[in-house]
């Protein structure tokens, strides 16, 4: 079968496309047929052995990816051959035609999500998921602000957090993406490249800052989230290319909590609580993702440049 393996750690030029033997579900392993592929940052970091998982080389990256059951290993009671499914979890190989996955990796994909959707699912919105009510605690009638709301985990939060009842303050990098922004949700949308950004959020919050900061690049924004936070406010890290300069008095004065967070530190209650919560708004039609860029599965390159580059668009996706 086809599949994009890395052989040494490095730039995006180790991703190479070969062909591998097809992998044969272990016990507890689900196969799947791959029909797309989620292309996210972390994957990105992985490949320069950079992350918080380090895989043994070489080896198929992907964490993202959805298709169809081809056959359980011994022990697996949760699916059957020809189930619809999504898969989310480090080391899951999804750049690749095939792969088998542990049984907690892989989820039922409703009908009503295409494959292409089911595979923007199991590391953004989970990660969304985390980030706004297992660390945040958010609350519905509370003011969430995302920074970096045009990408996919972005985009996840933006939907999750109006479909818990949130007021929702989005930023993204051009027209494009605050529009795609304003369609999915938020109620006010800002260019994060304004001189002005801390001005137009005290003003939209009345003085009282955001309740929620989710945070996509806190090396660039972090000093600022600390002094426009609300009073008891969350900070959510979720990504992160540097180091930064901080006043801690900025959040001593407002009893403000900074939170980390890696998707894969969740425990499996935290996964399942994820999960049951993703599928049930999915069947209400309250959560859909957005397909930003569609690449062969041979373009993973390319992708994983695109998946770097400011002004991000929804998710990026390799169809194998």
């Amino acid at each position: 079968m086809k599949a994009i393996q890395v052989s040494e750690f490095g730039g995006p030029e180790q991703l190479v496309l070969r062909d591998i033997p097809e992998p044969k579900p272990k016990a507890g392993e689900v196969l799947v047929r791959i029909h797309a592929a989620g292309v996210n940052p972390a994957d990105t970091y992985m490949r320069t052995g950079t992350y918080a998982v380090k895989p043994a080389l070489p080896y198929t990256p992907g964490m993202d990816g959805a298709g169809e059951v081809l056959a359980v290993g011994s022990g697996v009671t949760s699916f059957k051959p020809g189930d619809r499914v999504y898969v989310g979890g480090p080391l899951c190989a999804t750049y690749a035609e095939q792969t088998a996955c542990v049984e907690q990796n892989i989820h039922p994909l409703p009908q009503k999500i295409s494959f292409k959707e089911g595979a923007a699912l199991g590391v953004p919105y989970a990660t969304a998921y985390r980030a706004l009510f297992q660390k945040a605690r958010m609350q519905a009638d509370e003011t969430v602000l995302v920074n970096g709301a045009s990408g996919g985990v972005g985009l996840a939060a933006v939907q999750l957090a109006k479909a818990h009842g949130a007021t929702v303050i989005g930023t993204a990098g051009t027209e494009r993406g605050s529009k795609l922004v304003k369609d999915n949700g938020a109620d006010h949308v800002l260019d994060h490249s304004s001189p002005d950004l801390a001005k137009q959020i005290h003003d939209l919050t009345g003085g009282k800052g955001p309740n929620v900061i989710l945070e996509m690049l806190a090396n660039v924004n972090l000093a600022r989230d600390l002094q426009i936070i609300g009073r008891y406010g969350r900070i959510v890290i979720i990504g992160n290319r540097g180091s930064i300069e901080i006043n801690p008095r900025d959040a001593m004065a407002r009893d403000a909590i900074v939170y980390g967070m890696v998707l894969f530190n969740a425990t499996p209650q935290d996964q399942a609580e994820i999960h049951a919560g993703l599928a049930r708004l999915m069947t209400e039609g309250r959560i859909k993702p957005v397909i930003g860029t569609e690449l062969p599965l041979g373009k993973a390159r390319e992708a994983h440049e695109q998946v770097m580059k400011p002004g991000s668009y929804g998710k990026i996706i390799l169809i194998p």
